[in-house]
């Protein structure tokens, strides 16, 4: 029979665990921070308090709307220029926490507070990029800083990790979800040995930006009354297999078009103007182009619309997401893939519906579990992705079903395209 672990170890457990949460406080506060300077942003260059870029992109006249995005890649990709030719002397350092916890090298902190600077520019400004991969940035940034004064070295990459899953949850508010994206993901395993403090950094995240906020609600508002029988399951299967295929034509649409934008050989300010000017031009058509597609997502699943709008704003969305991603614009993607997949979902609902009754219900269903299908094609992280969608909405009851589905999409989209999403938008910056 194993003895217990002496008190030294017990007594270094409960520090790692008090640290953790001091990250997760660190951490909520750096996204809320973010958050906050976002919305102060768009009120002075949009005159829009709603908090909604595609209400902001809604108020402006057709030539602010079409040149808006473009000057703030700009704006952004100059500031990116000029600080790399200020510092392109100096020895490389990670400016992200996925390559942050892939060397034993500290943060380029002041290079990663500029590249922040520069996304919150361009996510203000309604490029369609995710604005939560700043977010994540920032609160790893606060999680590593903490730790190079109070935690040995051994210990840097955990409290990098912890802030990073911490980050996660505050901004998505799924903090299990957070966990395992920084266990499947970055780990690349389950690594229970350091599960625990992250974990705790992702809670407290959680209850801090609800403190922080006011509010405790779900991030997405699902009114989902389908009950869940033999065909129910085989419709989110099927949605498994079709994200499984779709989830590698997005990562190669992302790379080809990165490509072409470099075989423009445009400096970084022109390239991130022209991402940005499409956009602009997109948004002319609807100005649900604009942003990170939050805002589009909740309309979506509160009141699914017509096969025929669906695509509609599926095609502008993703080609705007392509420009930004493409074009090199500082953000992530994780939501905006959330987007795609929800598209996805219920374009594929739609069609099932024409046969089927209930086809809202039929389009909520297969648009939330295209959501986590795509993300697990995309991430190959599929526990991960599952309990994301679950965590977001609330909508727990689908738990079996989109597991297995996104195992099916995982393990088909790895075994099309080994690279993730992650892997790939990583190696672009």
């Amino acid at each position: 029979m194993h003895r217990l672990h002496a008190y030294p170890d017990l007594r270094a457990m409960f520090r790692r665990l008090w640290l953790a949460a001091l990250m997760g406080i660190f951490a909520a506060l750096a996204v809320s921070g973010f958050r906050y300077a976002m919305l102060l942003l768009e009120e002075i260059l949009l005159s829009n308090d709603t908090g909604s870029l595609v209400n902001a992109a809604a108020g402006l006249s057709p030539l602010r709307r079409l040149l808006t995005p473009a000057l703030g890649g700009f704006v952004a990709g100059a500031l990116l220029w000029g600080w790399q030719k200020m510092n392109q002397q100096r020895p490389h350092a990670p400016t992200d926490y996925m390559e942050a916890l892939q060397t034993d090298d500290p943060f380029d902190y002041r290079s990663s507070l500029v590249k922040s600077l520069a996304s919150l520019l361009v996510v203000a400004t309604g490029s369609a990029i995710g604005r939560e991969g700043a977010m994540v940035l920032l609160a790893a940034l606060a999680a590593s800083a903490f730790a190079q004064r109070f935690a040995p070295r051994d210990e840097w990459k955990l409290w990098i990790a912890c802030g990073a899953a911490a980050g996660m949850a505050s901004a998505y508010h799924a903090p299990l979800a957070g966990s395992l994206f920084i266990a499947e993901v970055l780990f690349g395993t389950l690594m229970l040995a350091s599960l625990g403090p992250v974990v705790i950094s992702a809670v407290v995240a959680l209850l801090t930006t609800h403190a922080l906020n006011d509010n405790s609600a779900l991030l997405y508002t699902v009114h989902l009354s389908l009950d869940l029988h033999v065909r129910e399951y085989a419709l989110i299967i099927s949605m498994g297999l079709v994200a499984g295929l779709c989830g590698p034509l997005l990562m190669w649409s992302m790379t080809a078009t990165h490509n072409v934008f470099l075989r423009l050989q445009l400096a970084p300010p022109w390239q991130l103007a022209l991402g940005g000017l499409a956009v602009g031009l997109l948004s002319l058509l609807t100005p649900a182009v604009w942003g990170n597609g939050y805002s589009v997502v909740q309309s979506f699943l509160l009141s699914p619309p017509l096969l025929s709008v669906i695509a509609g704003i599926f095609i502008c969305k993703l080609l705007a997401v392509l420009a930004s991603s493409g074009s090199g614009a500082p953000g992530g993607v994780f939501t905006p893939t959330l987007f795609v997949g929800l598209s996805v979902g219920m374009l594929f609902g739609r069609l099932w519906g024409i046969w089927l009754p209930g086809p809202d219900e039929i389009a909520i269903l297969l648009g939330l579990t295209g959501m986590a299908t795509l993300l697990a094609a995309t991430t190959h992280a599929p526990i991960m992705s599952t309990l994301m969608i679950c965590e977001m909405t609330g909508e727990y009851r689908l738990l079996p079903g989109l597991l297995m589905a996104c195992v099916i999409a995982s393990v088909l989209s790895r075994t099309l395209r080994h690279d993730s999403i992650y892997r790939q938008h990583a190696a672009k910056h």
